[in-house]
């Protein structure tokens, strides 16, 4: 299965690649997360989980990088899911499969209490943050460079799935302004929307609800494709730093997904 800077990390350091299954795939044998309320929370809401036991968010581990670590907590009165992150790299994701006319705006909160002070997004050897909600899309392959096509063929013979078509990533950087474009220095089929910037709102809850379209376009220059999976990620794998966050519940729009 494909992971964030995933099984590519092995042979190219993708600093912040994130790279999620397209659909329902699991995680690997014996990694797992707890089933609580933010992990059976359902992207739509409305939607009955399939389960009252399964969890539909899942912990995805990197290929030769430690695992950071995500536990469920109560935190201001929100259900919560604290990541903390010590020279690691790992995910949480939500596999959906919501096709572009019914694609609508992506709710999602986050509470830091310090940025990584070496860390810099669009430098590989540096890219780390204490936050990120990756989106990953479909799309026509055959338009890839072919850099990217090369990468997505060494991704499919490495892990047996393709590079997405496109990663987009809403982030907290700590120079760049927000509305800022970060192309990842590996990919230009992954990039980092900037929608938070220096240390002025830490250690607070700041929520945020997102024109998932609109954002695609502002950062690819095309319209998307189907969104494929939905994740959290807390890094500092790079710059062997510490970081912590706690992120509240993703959802989607119901009015918009039920637009046809």
């Amino acid at each position: 299965m494909l992971l964030k800077y995933f099984s590519l990390c092995l042979l190219l350091p993708l600093a912040a690649c994130s790279v999620l299954p397209d659909s329902g795939k699991q995680a690997d044998a014996g990694v797992g997360v707890d089933a609580n309320a933010w992990t059976l929370t359902p992207l739509q809401p409305g939607v009955a989980p399939a389960s009252t036991s399964a969890p539909l968010w899942q912990h995805y581990p990197l290929p030769g990088k430690q695992a950071s670590e995500f536990a469920y907590t109560r935190l201001d009165g929100r259900h919560a899911m604290a990541a903390h992150a010590n020279a690691s790299a790992s995910l949480l994701r939500q596999a959906v499969h919501i096709p572009p006319p019914a694609l609508g705006s992506v709710k999602f909160s986050w509470k830091v209490p310090a940025l990584i002070a070496q860390a810099d997004m669009a430098q590989r050897e540096l890219d780390d943050s204490p936050v990120r909600i990756v989106l990953t899309f479909d799309g026509d392959r055959s338009r890839f460079s072919a850099r990217n096509a090369m990468l997505s063929e060494l991704s499919h013979t490495i892990a047996g799935e393709p590079l997405p078509y496109a990663t987009l990533m809403y982030v907290w950087c700590n120079t760049r302004a927000p509305g800022a474009v970060i192309v990842n220095p590996r990919t230009d089929r992954i990039r980092k929307l900037v929608v938070e910037s220096g240390g002025k709102n830490l250690n607070q809850w700041l929520d945020y609800e997102r024109d998932i379209r609109a954002d695609f376009e502002a950062a690819f220059g095309e319209p998307p494709g189907a969104l494929l999976g939905i994740g959290i990620m807390t890094d500092s794998d790079n710059t062997r730093a510490t970081a912590v966050a706690w992120y509240g519940l993703v959802r989607l729009s119901p009015a918009l997904l039920a637009k046809k």
